[in-house]
């Protein structure tokens, strides 16, 4: 058998029953097999995560949410499966599956309380119902496919609960001899197994990483996926209306840009992709017409952009844990006392930035508490003052040959220093394809449109009053 091509849908795919018809249209314009990894439907996981929290309060809210799904179900089967065999089966299978998101639930009323697995297990429903219709779907349409559960791929990961990644040592010869066959799979993305078979999400976005994963496993010949804007942008078009389209990218370019806040991708989908030089095609479903033709390419091939600067991409989810003390950045063994500490509370540390006086930690910004906790409940004896800083921005720009060419970040501090920007920290060498500027909220929506008419636009002017109020997400 020929390589295959995994492709993905996310929700911003299944927003309407209509939408399931058009996902049928795009398979079979592949005209082959294909492995189709499918997140939950539009909304579904964040209704999930609310009643897990009502739930504790209020076990009777169960009922009508379960209900309320159960309805919505039916019409979207009535709405897109005419033979009536298919469509029974179908509900038959949506009915147990919501049942046993209905158990869990229960269970954690009961308890008073959510333990990681049972959070893991109730979210991965959303994927679970999807995975469901759309293979029902599908067959309606003629297309012999097959569903698969992680469980009975055998997509293993580390087991950390909430943001596991892949064990792709032990996956790959699993996932590999179950999608052997001449036909179409369709897996619900966005969970694995533990070792121990305990449900693992892989993180919010989790889905494009389940398809890099299972896409490297097989040694897939392409990952596609299907979204709802025109691939890669030069910035963020909700804060930049002349943002350009990206028609290719390299690895290490999409990578830093998912890393730096580009909402199109989940941060861990390249690196698994690059390890088998898998291509990644990145299609815009609402410009599709039965034509496959990628918005955005991204492989190996690290080509130059005429300005270097390809993209600009910002970040709010950063904050700083910073450690002063008379030649704290100095001292042997600071450093790896700390970071063994937040790994302990199993906190990512994003950067580290160190002075004489002083160490800054970047962490997201939900673990900036616990971090500070687990420094100040035992004192570091060269450590005389700690402090957190919020309220910042990171904005990245990424590009090839951005660490070689001269005057490339001068335009950016130009361009910063035109608007009296006040930047806070400003670090490059960590990657040979970005560098980043540390700025506050309140001038985020300014600094990166000043600097994209710097690089992008130098025949227009800017009207930096609209950019005077931030609009944070």
């Amino acid at each position: 058998m020929s390589a295959q091509t995994v492709v993905k849908f996310g929700g911003s795919n299944l927003k309407n029953s209509s939408d399931f018809v058009g996902l049928a249209r795009i398979v079979k314009a592949y005209n082959r097999p294909l492995v189709i990894v499918v997140s939950a439907t539009f909304g579904l996981t964040n209704k999930i995560e609310g009643i897990i929290g009502s739930a504790i309060n209020d076990h009777t809210l169960i009922a009508g949410f379960i209900d309320n799904l159960k309805t919505e179900q039916v019409n979207l089967v009535n709405q897109n499966i005419p033979d009536k065999a298919l469509r029974n089966e179908c509900l038959h299978i949506l009915r147990q599956r919501t049942e046993g998101l209905k158990a869990i639930l229960q269970r954690i009323a009961l308890i008073g309380e959510v333990s990681p697995s049972l959070h893991d297990l109730a979210l991965s429903y959303g994927e679970r119902l999807s995975s469901v219709l759309l293979s029902h779907i599908l067959t309606a349409h003629g297309v012999a496919c097959q569903e698969i559960l992680p469980e009975n791929l055998g997509l293993i990961t580390d087991g950390h609960f909430g943001d596991a990644t892949v064990n792709f040592a032990r996956s790959a010869p699993k996932v590999k001899a179950q999608l052997n066959e001449d036909k179409t799979y369709v897996v619900p993305g966005f969970y694995g197994i533990s070792a121990d078979g305990e449900v693992t999400l892989l993180g919010r976005g989790g889905s494009d990483f389940s398809a890099a994963a299972i896409a490297h496993c097989i040694d897939a010949r392409y990952l596609d996926i299907w979204k709802d804007v025109n691939g890669f942008l030069s910035a963020d078009p909700r804060f930049v209306p002349n943002a350009r389209h990206i028609a290719k990218l390299s690895y290490n370019e999409a990578a830093e840009l998912a890393y730096f806040g580009a909402r199109i991708l989940h941060p861990g989908t390249i690196s698994p992709l690059k390890a088998k030089k898998i291509p990644l095609r990145i299609f815009n479903i609402e410009n599709h017409d039965n034509i496959l033709f990628p918005a955005t390419t991204i492989n190996g091939s690290a080509e130059l952009h005429p300005g270097v600067i390809k993209s600009i991409a910002f970040s709010d989810d950063f904050g700083i844990l910073r450690l002063k003390g008379a030649g704290v950045g100095a001292r042997s063994g600071i450093l790896a006392e700390v970071t063994n500490r937040l790994d302990h509370e199993k906190i990512n540390i994003k950067s580290v930035i160190t002075s004489q006086i002083s160490i800054n930690i970047l962490l997201s910004v939900s673990d900036l508490e616990k971090a500070l906790k687990s420094i100040t409940d035992n004192p570091l004896a060269t450590v005389h003052e700690i402090e957190t800083v919020t309220n910042i921005s990171v904005v990245a720009v990424v590009g090839e040959g951005l660490m070689e060419q001269t005057g490339i970040m001068y335009k950016v501090l130009e361009a910063a220093a035109s608007q009296n920007i006040n930047i806070r920290t400003i670090v490059m060498g960590a990657s040979e394809v970005s560098a980043y500027l540390i700025v506050d909220q309140s001038d985020r929506n300014l600094t990166i449109n000043i600097i994209h008419q710097n690089l992008f636009e130098t025949d227009k002017q800017l009207n930096t009053q609209q950019y005077e109020i931030t609009t944070a997400f």
